[in-house]
């Protein structure tokens, strides 16, 4: 139990990293939640017009999810799939931003990478896919999100397609004003032509 608990405060303490706040305050942007959607993910970071902030976002965001649940495997595959969860939470509800965080897409997937990369590749195609074809990276993370659920479904063991549900839901959950903006027709589309 102790062991558990340990893999959860790491996983959450390295999800609650916020890496495109910290990057975006370095290069002299300001603050990332003033910016755009608020949001201190790789897209908003995007809307800088600083195309390396957003990807190093991204890469950093991802990395923090695998590491966790790297490390949580240490311990056990138990350990791991904790380690897992709580660096989603950690990065959606960040205790040094007042429990306001990102969406965890980038996060995600790297959790995905750690667990079932399988799910993981195709998730990824699917968003960049979406992302390219209709330029919403809300969309995108939502299309994804249900495929590495169905997927994980299909591939992963029980407990670990049950973990990816869980946070294929919280992302969705999380997108819940994006949701209402695409059915609105409202929803920023994504722009590569600053930067």
């Amino acid at each position: 139990m102790l062991t558990l608990l340990a893999t959860g405060v790491i996983g959450y303490l390295f999800g609650s990293i916020p890496f495109g706040l910290l990057l975006t305050r370095l290069a002299g942007y300001g603050d990332i939640r003033r910016i755009g959607s608020g949001n201190i993910g790789a897209t908003n970071v995007l809307r800088t017009g600083s195309k390396a902030a957003a990807a190093l976002t991204l890469l950093l965001d991802l990395a923090k999810g695998w590491a966790a649940v790297i490390i949580g495997e240490t311990w056990g595959e138990e350990a791991a799939l904790v380690a897992a969860a709580c660096v989603i939470i950690g990065h959606m509800f960040p205790v040094w931003l007042g429990f306001r965080g990102g969406k965890a897409v980038a996060t995600a997937l790297g959790v995905l990478i750690a667990l079932a990369w399988p799910v993981a590749l195709a998730a990824a195609l699917v968003w960049l896919a979406t992302a390219l074809v209709l330029r919403y990276s809300s969309l995108a993370a939502l299309v994804g999100a249900v495929t590495a659920a169905a997927i994980a479904s299909f591939v992963a063991d029980g407990a670990a397609a049950a973990v990816i549900a869980g946070i294929a839901l919280l992302i969705i959950l999380r997108h819940h004003a994006n949701i209402r903006r695409l059915i609105a027709g409202t929803e920023s589309r994504i722009s590569l032509t600053k930067g």
